[in-house]
């Protein structure tokens, strides 16, 4: 997380845009920015995960057998003109990827009714529009935030499903022929490349990035000040 909003700083102050995929060591639960974290007593079988919280907004997510990703640009960049058109361009790649694979996914039409406050607390009981179905079930699902000079936008794939929300199926538990991550991610890359044409370059970290990604860590995400907040 902290990484993710060090590259959000870096494209506020540049004109780069920045995506990301990463995956989780441990089964990790991350909070929404504005959950309370006392609603996480709620849902027993996370009760062992890490915690922590999201600079995204949107449901707790459990991480655990999936594939993370982050995008952080400008705010004057052209994609950040249509918040909703980058978010379905996104899942519409994904969907593309996808059906390469074999998988039959499409995007939901249109969000649950109800406030936010009646939803449920895992992210992925919840439906939005552009939430990417496979067989009925959200198998992947993004939330956006903008910063004075950035847009984060956040997803998650569930590929499998996790000890610790059993109740989320993934993909290789709803289709007949299991799909390979790095597989996925390459063919996702090569979709987006035409959903957000660009210059896209294959980067490691940079050294400044991960100096303030470490600062972030140790005064913010590592503080049970913002994780426990209520």
């Amino acid at each position: 997380m902290a990484i993710d909003e060090a590259l959000a700083e870096q494209a506020a102050h540049g004109s780069r845009a920045t995506w990301r995929f990463y995956g989780w060591s441990n089964a990790t639960l991350s909070l929404g920015y504005f959950q309370r974290y006392d609603e996480r007593a709620g849902h027993a079988p996370s009760a062992d995960c890490a915690v922590v919280r999201r600079p995204s907004g949107g449901g707790a997510i459990v991480h655990d057998r999936e594939i993370t990703y982050c995008l952080a640009l400008p705010i004057g960049h052209s994609w950040a003109r249509h918040r909703r058109t980058l978010y379905m361009r996104a899942h519409a790649a994904l969907v593309e990827a996808l059906a390469a694979l074999g998988v039959a996914a499409r995007c939901n039409p249109a969000a649950a009714p109800g406030k936010p406050r009646d939803q449920p607390f895992l992210c992925f009981q919840r439906r939005a529009e552009g939430d990417v179905l496979v067989e009925g079930h959200k198998i992947a699902g993004s939330a956006q935030r903008r910063t004075r000079g950035a847009i984060l936008q956040h997803g998650s794939v569930l590929l499998a499903r996790s000890a610790a929300a059993a109740e989320l199926p993934g993909i290789n538990d709803l289709v007949a022929r299991p799909i390979d991550p790095t597989e996925l991610r390459k063919r996702w890359l090569a979709c987006l490349d035409k959903a957000l044409p660009g210059r896209w370059i294959a980067d490691a970290l940079g050294d400044d990035e991960r100096r303030r990604a470490s600062e972030l860590a140790e005064q913010k995400y590592g503080s049970d000040t913002w994780t426990r907040r209520t």
